[in-house]
């Protein structure tokens, strides 16, 4: 049987949890997904995971933070007066905002404390610091770019 290798178009499954079994994605909710190996649309640890598996294989795997979206930088962390907010807006813990950076760049942060005086931000990715556990299942290879040698 054909086992999955890079730039091979693949149809999975998966599940994405934490360590404490709290499940960030999923393909259940929306059905296969289907990605090519190398093209860079997933986390590479993801993709390299695959690489070797045969259609109807199921595996488990973990990426570590640093290999995932990366460690968590305090620096990302922000408290701000309530004054840069729009008057209208009522900010709620856990709320995803739009901020623009200093040099005019639009970003997404999380408001993780509030204050009657103050907001605070986190710009980190809400992965960012954590390994990630993954349950996958190669459906099929829709595509092989590369032929595999006899």
């Amino acid at each position: 049987m054909t086992r999955a290798k890079s730039g091979d178009t693949v149809i999975i499954e998966y599940i994405g949890r934490l360590d404490d079994n709290t499940v960030f994605d999923t393909s259940a909710s929306r059905g296969p997904v289907q990605l090519t190996i190398g093209e860079g649309r997933a986390i590479p640890a993801f993709e390299k995971a695959i690489v070797g598996m045969e259609p109807g294989d199921c595996k488990t795997f973990k990426v570590p933070a640093e290999e995932a979206y990366g460690v968590h930088h305090e620096e990302l962390v922000q408290t701000v007066s309530r004054t840069v907010l729009p008057a209208d807006l009522e900010p709620e813990v856990g709320q995803r905002l739009r901020a623009t950076r200093l040099d005019g760049r639009a970003i997404s942060v999380v408001v993780t404390d509030i204050s009657e005086q103050s907001i605070t931000i986190d710009a980190n990715h809400p992965l960012a610091g954590k390994d990630l556990i993954f349950d996958v299942e190669l459906m099929t290879i829709v595509e092989s770019t590369v032929p595999e040698a006899e």
